[in-house]
């Protein structure tokens, strides 16, 4: 971790701020690439009690999801471990603030980005780095079973979040076509390999899709899937994206659905996306100047 500046920024081409307080940055990186992280403020807006920030570990995406803008730009290169750092770093800077938690849910796949990805949490997570509690520190998968077993055996104390959006590998594989490869039963013995080395729970994210993923049947479906993990899952409503023929399910649908999970033992809520009038929010992050 030797040579890390955190207090050297990349330039922001372009911020704005939702009404919900989240800002976007559009970051110009040394060789000219743009790259979209988000601050998320929580509590008081003009004084936040906790601040998260959703940075990215590559230029673009090549996992092709065909509900996500970001997948539709395709993948020009992977960040460094101080690309991402200094990410974070600036949100802190911006905000005049401490970070609690970074997520890695931005733009990429972090596990396609592994190496890289595992410095920058190992300083995020030290004192002499950016000191955020490891336990904050999250990363958020399409589901790539070599990075699971990487991160489980290397001992890193952060926290796992998947996104299945559909417990049908037929549907899935439509939905999430970079991960076809990679079926259901794998990534469920993947899983509950962490969950038995790490003794963590894993977050199962599903973003719900009118009429396409949220039936009683995929419901049944994500039960099952979730059957011997010790799994959350969190429910996603999908931010609407121009050029993109998806429908968020109804708020009503999604509680529905988090009820049936809690009857059937499933920690399951539903959460409140942010920034989405900015195109701040999950799938959203294509950048441009």
């Amino acid at each position: 971790m030797d040579g890390i500046d955190k207090h050297k920024f990349p330039q922001v081409v372009n911020q704005q701020v939702s009404a919900d307080g989240a800002r976007k940055y559009v970051l110009e990186l040394e060789d000219g690439a743009l790259v979209e992280t988000v601050g998320i403020p929580h509590g008081d807006l003009a004084a936040p009690d906790k601040l998260t920030v959703c940075y990215s570990t590559q230029v673009g995406c090549a996992m092709e999801c065909a509900f996500c803008a970001t997948g539709r730009q395709g993948l020009t290169r992977n960040l460094t471990a101080t690309e991402m750092i200094q990410q974070v770093s600036l949100v802190a800077h911006d905000f005049q603030r401490h970070v609690d938690s970074a997520i890695a849910m931005g733009q990429g796949e972090p596990f396609a980005n592994y190496n890289a990805l595992r410095e920058a949490l190992e300083f995020m997570g030290s004192p002499e780095g950016l000191g955020i509690d490891a336990h904050e520190l999250i990363v958020s998968t399409c589901g790539i079973p070599s990075g699971i077993r990487a991160l489980a055996d290397d001992g890193l104390p952060v926290a796992l979040a998947v996104s299945l959006h559909a417990a049908k590998q037929e549907l899935r594989n439509e939905l999430m076509p970079g991960v076809r490869s990679f079926p259901l039963n794998r990534l469920h013995t993947e899983l509950a390999r962490y969950n038995e080395i790490t003794s963590k729970p894993v977050v199962v994210q599903y973003l719900m899709l009118d009429g396409v993923n949220d039936r009683d049947e995929d419901r049944e479906a994500l039960e099952a899937f979730c059957s011997g993990l010790d799994a959350r899952v969190s429910l996603l409503q999908y931010n609407r994206t121009e050029g993109i023929p998806f429908s968020p399910s109804s708020y009503g649908r999604a509680v529905v659905w988090s009820l049936e999970l809690n009857a059937h033992g499933i920690p399951a809520s539903v959460n409140k996306p942010r920034g989405a009038d900015i195109h701040a929010a999950c799938g959203q992050l294509v950048a441009h100047a």
